[in-house]
């Protein structure tokens, strides 16, 4: 009995349970990209214009990215208090939206209902917060891996909450906004408790690599899966039994991690936490603040970046390196002695810790900032608008194309992590340069929306997904290298402001504009028709319907626009490559030789 309950308290306290946990919240954290699928029932629901729905969609984004109180609050609370204030806000503002949809409630002005909107997205912050605290802590050595799969289940949790409303066969639309009010909320409070900081660096063991193999396998696999499911449903006319089947296979492929931490727990005996494999000192002290030792030594390694000659750079990653370590250790001898005097820095180079107003100064950081806005916010646009695209070229099931970007959302945060790391590992380039290849093919899948060909929906979701997936593999990557970790957390909450910004301006304005004036050119050309045929007759055609745009005029300009602002953030990109060349040679020249 007593061995029983020493491997049960193994298994509670086992970091893969928190990460599995944290996998499952995430797998419902993604709300906000289901918004295409139920802003076709708010928009005739309520009676909005495109523009309007476009500012829905604004403060939605608005409140995916405005992380700021979540970071503070997570600070100050346990995190399960964190997790029940997002499942709290996830439940009252999409629950006051469903209750005004459906008539329950009185209907709002617009200004009041973004903000519900706001208030019900913005519960995503603290679910991905509490999540990658928790798990960047218990999986200090293992961060990108952990990050990737995290941010991946997020993207992927559109199909997935997609696929649960076609089982339970709603019969309205409006239940879907029910349904993504009470669904998360109810994962979240069930697992609240579960996710905590575990002493993770105690846990580090050989089998971590295989474990994580497993896990890249199932996320792989579930995505592939998913694929299959949604294409067969949307293609061929399934029975409600068969689609109850599909749904419990992904359930059963959900719950599959949570063989880690159980074989984990009933193949290793308990240690001693005196036996438990240890974080080396140096890494101990990482998050807090550096001894006085390390602050010389980064003022002297200062002095050598100005001081040493230009054609250092230049020479082979063994030979700088060499070259580099004799000026320091000169530059020690020469200072102890009193012979030369280090002037303090002005300034971190890049590579270095940043805080957010001395990146704000620094032309690599706005370059980044704007590169993201024109790229992501492009790619946020689509999914914003993919309801009334789909609708427009003549689907009527929206839905397949929502779970469908979310799927390639989903690889595309994998494999933009996965190739950015070879880039950089294996050939000590610039990172950036993933993104201008992830712009581009955006900017290729815009067009396909442009064009509106047979199939270009389904190209054009498969190109737009993966490269906005790929942004926020690459970007959070990239700012954590030019602009170090220090205060890490102030500088990837800021650069997600470029997602709502750029969707503010592309959605809000730009798109929502178009549309409306394709529709409007319609209506008229349309009323026009009936008088002409003499069957327009008095109540017959009302001023107040709601305008609806078909073929692919509707989103032509719309989308040639973003495909040439993702052409300007490829430069963007490639700018922010040429000027640091010399930051990654530095940084990943020397793991080459």
């Amino acid at each position: 009995m007593g061995r029983l309950k020493e491997r049960f308290q193994a298994f509670v306290n086992n970091r893969w349970l928190v990460f599995v946990a944290a996998m499952w919240i995430q797998s419902c954290a993604g709300v906000g990209y289901i918004f295409g699928s139920i802003s076709p029932v708010i928009k005739i629901s309520l009676n909005y214009n495109q523009r309007q729905l476009s500012k829905l969609g604004v403060a939605k984004d608005l409140g995916d990215s405005v992380g700021f109180l979540a970071g503070s609050l997570s600070d100050r609370l346990p995190l399960w208090g964190a997790l029940l204030v997002g499942a709290f806000q996830n439940l009252i503002g999409y629950g006051w939206v469903w209750l005004t949809v459906t008539g329950r409630a009185p209907v709002l002005p617009l200004w009041a209902m973004c903000i519900l909107i706001f208030v019900g997205n913005n519960g995503e912050t603290y679910f991905n917060t509490a999540a990658l605290v928790s798990c960047v802590q218990n999986f200090p050595k293992s961060r990108g891996p952990v990050v990737g799969i995290l941010k991946g289940f997020a993207g992927l949790s559109g199909a997935i909450l997609t696929q649960i409303y076609t089982m339970i066969n709603f019969p309205d639309q409006a239940s879907l906004i029910f349904m993504i009010a009470v669904g998360p909320a109810m994962v979240v409070i069930a697992l609240m408790f579960i996710i905590r900081p575990v002493g993770g660096h105690r846990q580090v063991r050989p089998s971590d690599g295989l474990s994580f193999t497993f896990i890249y396998s199932v996320c792989l696999l579930l995505a592939a899966y998913l694929m299959g499911v949604m294409l067969l449903e949307d293609l061929v006319s399934v029975s409600h039994t068969l689609v109850t089947i599909f749904t419990v296979i992904l359930f059963f492929l959900l719950v599959t991690p949570i063989i880690v931490p159980i074989a984990l727990s009933c193949s290793e005996e308990p240690k001693d936490p005196a036996e438990e494999v240890l974080l080396p000192k140096s890494e101990q002290q990482e998050a807090g603040k550096p001894e006085q030792s390390d602050q010389e030594h980064e003022v002297i390694f200062s002095e050598v970046e100005d001081e040493k000659p230009v054609e250092v750079d230049l020479l082979p990653a063994s030979e700088r390196q060499k070259r580099i370590a004799q000026l320091q250790a000169e530059l020690f001898q020469a200072a102890a002695k009193g012979a030369v005097r280090v002037k303090r820095k002005r300034g971190p180079h890049r590579g270095e810790d940043f805080t957010l107003m001395q990146a704000l100064i620094k032309a690599d950081f706005w370059l980044i900032f704007f590169s993201l806005l024109l790229g992501s916010g492009s790619g946020l646009t689509v999914i914003d608008n993919l309801g009334q695209m789909s609708q427009s070229l003549g689907y009527d099931n929206t839905h397949i194309f929502v779970s469908m970007i979310s799927i390639w959302n989903f690889l595309g945060r994998v494999g933009g992590g996965y190739f950015s790391e070879i880039i950089v590992r294996d050939h000590a380039y610039p990172r950036p340069v993933s993104m201008a290849v992830a712009q581009l093919v955006m900017a290729v899948g815009h067009v396909f929306f442009a064009m509106g060909w047979p199939g270009a929906m389904y190209v054009g979701t498969l190109l737009i997904g993966l490269g906005y997936g790929a942004h926020w593999a690459i970007v959070p990557a990239a700012a954590s290298e030019l602009f170090g970790l220090k205060k890490f957390g102030a500088l990837y909450n800021f650069l997600t402001l470029a997602n709502p910004a750029g969707s503010l301006v592309f959605s809000g304005v730009i798109a929502s504009s178009i549309y409306d004036h394709e529709a409007e050119k319609q209506a008229h050309q349309h009323h026009i028709q009936l008088q002409m045929s003499g069957l327009l007759f008095s109540g017959l055609y009302g001023q107040d319907e709601v305008l609806k745009c078909e073929g692919s005029v509707c989103f032509f300009l719309t989308s040639m626009i973003m495909s040439g602002f993702c052409v300007i953030a490829t430069v963007l990109s490639m700018i922010l490559v040429y000027r640091t060349k010399t930051v990654y040679a530095n940084l990943y020249g020397k793991s080459r030789t």
